[in-house]
Protein backbone atom coordinates (compact mmCIF):
# COMPACT_ATOMS: atom_id res chain seq x y z
CA UNK A 1 0.00 0.00 0.00
CA UNK A 2 1.43 3.57 -0.75
CA UNK A 3 1.49 6.64 1.67
CA UNK A 4 -1.21 8.08 -0.27
CA UNK A 5 -3.43 4.95 -0.06
CA UNK A 6 -2.78 4.71 3.77
CA UNK A 7 -3.14 8.45 4.38
CA UNK A 8 -6.63 7.85 2.87
CA UNK A 9 -7.95 4.62 3.53
CA UNK A 10 -11.21 4.86 5.77
CA UNK A 11 -11.89 8.50 4.43
CA UNK A 12 -14.93 9.48 2.95
CA UNK A 13 -16.77 12.81 2.35
CA UNK A 14 -18.97 11.78 5.12
CA UNK A 15 -15.90 12.27 8.00
CA UNK A 16 -13.97 14.32 5.68
CA UNK A 17 -13.22 17.85 7.28
CA UNK A 18 -13.20 20.56 4.39
CA UNK A 19 -13.27 23.85 6.39
CA UNK A 20 -14.29 27.01 4.48
CA UNK A 21 -11.08 29.09 4.54
CA UNK A 22 -11.60 32.58 2.04
CA UNK A 23 -14.66 34.04 0.70
CA UNK A 24 -13.18 36.46 -2.62
CA UNK A 25 -15.22 39.38 -3.03
CA UNK A 26 -15.18 42.18 -6.35
CA UNK A 27 -14.00 45.54 -5.58
CA UNK A 28 -13.01 47.98 -8.21
CA UNK A 29 -10.63 49.75 -5.98
CA UNK A 30 -8.54 47.78 -4.25
CA UNK A 31 -6.64 50.46 -1.69
CA UNK A 32 -10.50 51.82 -0.93
CA UNK A 33 -11.43 48.38 0.04
CA UNK A 34 -8.19 47.85 2.25
CA UNK A 35 -9.16 51.47 4.19
CA UNK A 36 -12.72 50.59 4.10
CA UNK A 37 -11.94 46.88 5.64
CA UNK A 38 -9.72 48.16 8.02
CA UNK A 39 -12.08 50.37 9.75
CA UNK A 40 -14.31 47.74 10.53
CA UNK A 41 -11.24 46.43 12.67
CA UNK A 42 -10.90 43.38 10.90
CA UNK A 43 -7.15 41.76 11.06
CA UNK A 44 -5.06 42.10 8.18
CA UNK A 45 -3.49 39.49 6.93
CA UNK A 46 0.13 38.46 5.95
CA UNK A 47 -0.70 37.43 1.77
CA UNK A 48 1.36 36.65 -1.30
CA UNK A 49 2.05 40.17 -3.30
CA UNK A 50 -1.07 41.32 -4.96
CA UNK A 51 -3.92 39.79 -2.51
CA UNK A 52 -5.59 41.80 0.20
CA UNK A 53 -7.14 39.47 2.95
CA UNK A 54 -8.68 40.50 5.54
CA UNK A 55 -10.21 38.16 9.18
CA UNK A 56 -13.15 39.18 11.29
CA UNK A 57 -12.53 39.04 14.91
CA UNK A 58 -13.40 35.47 15.80
CA UNK A 59 -14.00 33.83 12.10
CA UNK A 60 -12.61 30.95 10.93
CA UNK A 61 -13.04 32.72 7.35
CA UNK A 62 -10.93 35.41 5.65
CA UNK A 63 -12.22 37.85 2.79
CA UNK A 64 -10.17 38.61 0.02
CA UNK A 65 -9.90 41.05 -2.83
CA UNK A 66 -7.22 42.08 -5.29
CA UNK A 67 -6.75 42.87 -9.00
CA UNK A 68 -7.64 39.86 -10.87
CA UNK A 69 -9.07 37.68 -8.19
CA UNK A 70 -12.67 37.06 -9.66
CA UNK A 71 -14.26 37.70 -12.99
CA UNK A 72 -17.58 38.89 -11.13
CA UNK A 73 -18.55 42.50 -11.32
CA UNK A 74 -17.97 44.66 -8.17
CA UNK A 75 -20.74 45.23 -5.58
CA UNK A 76 -22.22 42.13 -6.93
CA UNK A 77 -21.37 39.85 -3.84
CA UNK A 78 -24.18 39.63 -0.58
CA UNK A 79 -22.27 38.12 2.71
CA UNK A 80 -23.59 37.12 6.21
CA UNK A 81 -21.58 38.34 9.47
CA UNK A 82 -22.81 36.09 12.13
CA UNK A 83 -23.08 38.43 15.37
CA UNK A 84 -24.59 37.27 18.99
CA UNK A 85 -25.84 40.93 20.24
CA UNK A 86 -26.58 42.69 16.92
CA UNK A 87 -27.75 45.82 18.68
CA UNK A 88 -24.07 46.27 20.54
CA UNK A 89 -22.73 44.71 16.79
CA UNK A 90 -24.62 47.90 15.33
CA UNK A 91 -23.60 50.30 17.44
CA UNK A 92 -20.26 49.55 17.32
CA UNK A 93 -19.89 49.79 13.59
CA UNK A 94 -22.00 53.17 13.71
CA UNK A 95 -19.55 54.38 15.81
CA UNK A 96 -16.89 53.42 13.80
CA UNK A 97 -18.22 55.42 10.76
CA UNK A 98 -20.01 52.33 9.29
CA UNK A 99 -23.18 53.38 7.93
CA UNK A 100 -25.62 50.47 9.02
CA UNK A 101 -29.21 50.19 7.93
CA UNK A 102 -31.75 49.98 10.83
CA UNK A 103 -32.12 46.41 12.81
CA UNK A 104 -35.25 44.79 11.35
CA UNK A 105 -37.09 41.28 11.74
CA UNK A 106 -39.28 39.36 8.61
CA UNK A 107 -42.60 39.41 9.56
CA UNK A 108 -45.75 38.27 7.58
CA UNK A 109 -46.23 41.36 5.47
CA UNK A 110 -42.40 42.11 5.23
CA UNK A 111 -40.17 43.45 7.29
CA UNK A 112 -40.63 44.59 10.61
CA UNK A 113 -38.84 47.45 12.23
CA UNK A 114 -36.44 46.64 15.13
CA UNK A 115 -35.03 43.39 16.54
CA UNK A 116 -37.20 40.10 17.36
CA UNK A 117 -38.93 41.20 20.85
CA UNK A 118 -37.95 37.33 21.41
CA UNK A 119 -34.34 37.65 20.49
CA UNK A 120 -34.83 34.25 18.46
CA UNK A 121 -31.67 33.16 16.39
CA UNK A 122 -32.01 33.83 12.69
CA UNK A 123 -34.46 36.56 12.67
CA UNK A 124 -33.13 39.74 13.97
CA UNK A 125 -30.86 41.44 10.91
CA UNK A 126 -29.22 44.84 9.77
CA UNK A 127 -27.17 45.26 6.56
CA UNK A 128 -24.11 47.52 5.39
CA UNK A 129 -22.40 48.04 1.96
CA UNK A 130 -18.61 48.06 1.37
CA UNK A 131 -18.03 51.33 -0.74
CA UNK A 132 -18.11 49.09 -4.20
CA UNK A 133 -21.92 47.94 -2.47
CA UNK A 134 -21.11 44.61 -1.92
CA UNK A 135 -23.70 44.00 0.99
CA UNK A 136 -23.17 42.24 4.16
CA UNK A 137 -25.64 41.42 6.03
CA UNK A 138 -25.90 40.79 10.22
CA UNK A 139 -27.73 37.98 11.86
CA UNK A 140 -28.16 37.67 14.77
CA UNK A 141 -27.65 33.78 16.26
CA UNK A 142 -26.98 32.25 19.71
CA UNK A 143 -28.72 29.58 19.09
CA UNK A 144 -27.97 26.76 16.16
CA UNK A 145 -30.89 24.97 14.69
CA UNK A 146 -30.48 21.15 15.59
CA UNK A 147 -28.12 19.81 13.81
CA UNK A 148 -26.27 23.05 12.61
CA UNK A 149 -22.78 21.98 15.06
CA UNK A 150 -21.44 18.40 16.28
CA UNK A 151 -22.46 18.25 19.89
CA UNK A 152 -18.94 16.86 20.15
CA UNK A 153 -16.99 19.68 18.49
CA UNK A 154 -18.52 22.43 20.26
CA UNK A 155 -15.75 25.65 20.27
CA UNK A 156 -15.43 29.02 21.01
CA UNK A 157 -12.77 31.35 18.46
CA UNK A 158 -12.95 34.11 20.78
CA UNK A 159 -12.88 35.29 24.30
CA UNK A 160 -15.33 37.72 23.33
CA UNK A 161 -17.64 34.84 22.00
CA UNK A 162 -17.27 32.70 25.27
CA UNK A 163 -18.47 35.88 27.20
CA UNK A 164 -21.33 36.26 25.61
CA UNK A 165 -22.41 32.92 25.67
CA UNK A 166 -21.48 32.54 29.32
CA UNK A 167 -23.56 35.39 30.05
CA UNK A 168 -26.70 34.12 28.53
CA UNK A 169 -26.09 31.01 30.43
CA UNK A 170 -26.02 33.05 33.83
CA UNK A 171 -29.42 35.06 32.38
CA UNK A 172 -30.94 31.33 31.82
CA UNK A 173 -29.81 29.52 34.93
CA UNK A 174 -31.12 32.23 37.30
CA UNK A 175 -34.45 31.71 35.82
CA UNK A 176 -33.85 27.73 36.56
CA UNK A 177 -32.78 28.84 40.35
CA UNK A 178 -36.15 30.91 40.04
CA UNK A 179 -37.88 27.59 39.08
CA UNK A 180 -36.47 25.41 41.55
CA UNK A 181 -36.70 27.62 44.68
CA UNK A 182 -33.14 27.17 45.70
CA UNK A 183 -29.07 28.14 44.62
CA UNK A 184 -27.60 25.69 42.10
CA UNK A 185 -24.51 24.48 43.98
CA UNK A 186 -24.00 22.45 40.60
CA UNK A 187 -23.73 25.58 38.51
CA UNK A 188 -20.52 25.17 36.52
CA UNK A 189 -22.16 21.63 35.11
CA UNK A 190 -25.47 23.05 34.19
CA UNK A 191 -23.51 26.16 32.52
CA UNK A 192 -21.39 24.19 30.46
CA UNK A 193 -25.12 21.74 29.71
CA UNK A 194 -26.12 25.10 28.33
CA UNK A 195 -23.77 26.19 26.49
CA UNK A 196 -22.84 22.99 24.37
CA UNK A 197 -26.67 22.52 23.78
CA UNK A 198 -26.96 26.38 22.66
CA UNK A 199 -24.03 26.20 19.84
CA UNK A 200 -25.02 22.69 18.76
CA UNK A 201 -29.02 23.24 18.41
CA UNK A 202 -29.82 20.71 20.92
CA UNK A 203 -32.77 21.21 23.63
CA UNK A 204 -31.53 23.76 26.13
CA UNK A 205 -31.94 22.55 30.02
CA UNK A 206 -33.92 23.98 31.78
Amino acid sequence: MTTTQQRTSGTNLKNLDMKVEVVVIPVSDVERAKRFYGSLGWRLDATPHGIVQFTPHGSGCSVQFGANLTSAAPGSAKEYLIVSDIEAARDALVAAGVEVGEIFHPGTAGPVSGPDPEHRSYVSRASFSDPDGNSWLLQEITTRLPGRVDSDVTSFVSASDLAAAMRRAEAAHGEHEKRTGQADANWPDWYADYMTAEQSGAELPT
